[in-house]
Order: structure tokens, then sequence, then C-alpha cells
């Protein structure tokens, strides 16, 4: 999802259970349909020859083909070996994006150039073939995006709610694809490549976006102002016999962060005690969404040099 699909309202109130099975329905009639589409617009861009339907059908397979990564990755993290992976395959999930991402900006790349090719090129001559086949799938595909996006929009789930703005989306690219197709036909022969040049340049700038996100997750940037602020507060007010927090810090492990907690204990307290301490803060904040893992050390004075130094730090 690029942004956020506004929830409909005045909707009845489900009973339990319901929302459940709404929402499944709903993800498994956007699949679905999105495969028939997609058919569809291969056979309309083959029979057309029109750059913008290639684009705009190339945004559709590779819509389906991410979908299908994802749901791949998803399968591989939940089937993990706590011998081989100790600390799980979360990280699986924005390599495999990022990759992704590459192979998305790399096709575009080529539909950009043969748009320019087209452009600078001698031959102007191209006719849309079988316009009224095109503009009848086209519309088709437009109109059932439309119903899709109107469905899906009512649903609040993060799932369902990405599909909706996929929805709006296609809508959006394909409107663009087919009005530049016919223009580019009927009016100017410069109006089609033109299109296919600006489907393009969006695709590779939403995946280039993706792809960045994807490498913050990767490179262990850190956790915002607003997390930290919650770890230390639950930190801080875990135990009475806290005296200190000397570090918290958070970072990104794939799609979660890992986090890290020093808390000072008076000189004298137990061992027992404090590894109870210890234990049961870092339960606590492992039980927080966004957090997969945390590591608290306990100590009883701040006055030390900082723990894990980097490799030429003083």
């Amino acid at each position: 999802s690029w942004g956020e699909a506004s929830g409909g309202r005045g909707a009845p109130v489900p009973s339990a259970g319901e929302p459940e099975r709404g929402e499944s329905s709903a993800m498994n009639l956007s699949f679905a349909t999105n495969v028939v589409l997609f058919v569809a617009k291969l056979a309309c861009a083959a029979l057309s020859g029109s750059l913008s339907i290639i684009a705009s059908t190339l945004d559709s397979f590779l819509d389906l083909l991410s979908g299908l990564l994802l749901w791949l990755t998803v399968r591989s993290m939940r089937d993990v070996d706590p011998y081989e992976y100790p600390v799980g395959k979360t990280r699986l999930q924005p390599l495999g994006i990022l990759v992704f991402a590459s192979v998305m900006g790399t096709v575009s790349f080529q539909v950009l150039i043969e748009s320019v090719r087209q452009l600078i090129g001698p031959d102007h001559t191209h006719h849309l073939e079988h316009l009224w086949l095109a503009v009848g799938t086209m519309g088709s595909v437009i109109g059932a995006k439309l119903l899709l996006w109107l469905y899906c929009r009512r649903f609040k789930s993060e799932s369902v709610v990405a599909y909706a703005q996929d929805h709006l989306n296609d809508v959006l690219t394909n409107s663009l694809g087919l009005a530049t197709a016919i223009l580019g036909d009927r009016v100017a022969w410069w109006v089609d490549p033109l299109g296919a040049m600006l489907l393009s340049i969006f695709i590779m700038r939403v995946w280039a976006t993706t792809a960045l996100e994807n490498m913050r997750q990767l490179v262990g940037q850190s956790a915002p102002q607003k997390l930290l602020a919650k770890l230390t507060w639950l930190s801080w007010n875990h135990s009475p016999k806290i005296a200190q927090i000397d570090t918290v810090r958070a970072y990104t492990f794939g799609q979660y962060y890992f986090c890290e907690v020093d808390i000072v204990l008076p000189r004298d307290t137990p061992f027992p005690e404090a590894h109870d301490i210890g234990e049961s803060l870092q339960n606590k904040l492992e039980r927080q969404a966004e957090i997969e893992r945390a590591f608290v050390h306990l100590d009883y004075e701040a006055q030390h040099a900082p723990e894990h130094p980097r490799p030429g730090a003083c």
C-alpha cells in the first residue's frame, strides 16, 4: 500500500466472527480478480501494441508477483529451525522486497527506454490495433477495480486496506494508460509513448521508495524517539529497585526492533532479586508489538565506558 484508504462509515456492525470471514473473503476476491484482470490486460496489450497499455499491464503483473513473493517469504519465515536460525528469519521479508524492487525498477526502466526510442525514432506511424476491444477490456478492468475499491475500503484490516489502496491506484494507472493509448492513436502519436514514460517513472518512483524503506530495516537504523521514550518509561517504572536508566537503544532488525536497556540497581541487591527484575523487564519489553527481542543489562553504577564500542572508537 502506498497510502491509506479511509474506512466506510455508517456500515452495519457485524457480529463476532464475521469481520474475519469478511476480510478473508475480500482478500481472496481481490487476488482472484487481479489474476483474471491481468490475463485480460495481457491479451489487450498483445493485441493493441500500445506502450501505455503494456506499461499498465506490467504494473499489474508486478503487483501479482510481489504478492506471491511476500506470501512465500512469510511462509518461509514461519518455518524456522531454531538451531540454524537462532534469531529467526524476519529479515527475509525486507530482503525479498529489496530484491524484487530492484527487478521492478529494471523492467520499468526498459519500458522507459523503449518509450524514449519511439519518441526520438523516425517511425511515428503506429496505430492502435483492435481499438474497441482495447477500450472494452480496459474499461472493464477499470470498472472492476473501482467496485473492488468501494468494497474493500469498508474494512479496517491493514491487509484489506492495502488491497483497497492498490485497487484505487490501478483505477488511476489503468485510466491513464487507456487515455494515452487512445489519444496516441487518434490525436497525436507521441501521447502513447509519453503515457508509457509517465507510468514507468511512477512505478520506478514507488519501488525506489519501497527499496529505501526496506534498506533502513536491514541496516539497523535507530528507532523513532517516540518508541525510545516508551521503552524508557516502561523500564523506569518497572521496579522501585531500579535506581537509574543508563542506556536505552532500539534499532531495526527486519520488520521489528531489537532493544537494549542498561539499568542500574543498588550495589547490595541480592543476585536472585536482580535476576528476576532483569528477566521480567526483558519479558515486558518483548511483549511490545514493535519489539522482536530485548536485552537487559544489569549494573550497579553508571560511571563507566560504553559497552560494545565500535571498532576504532575511543
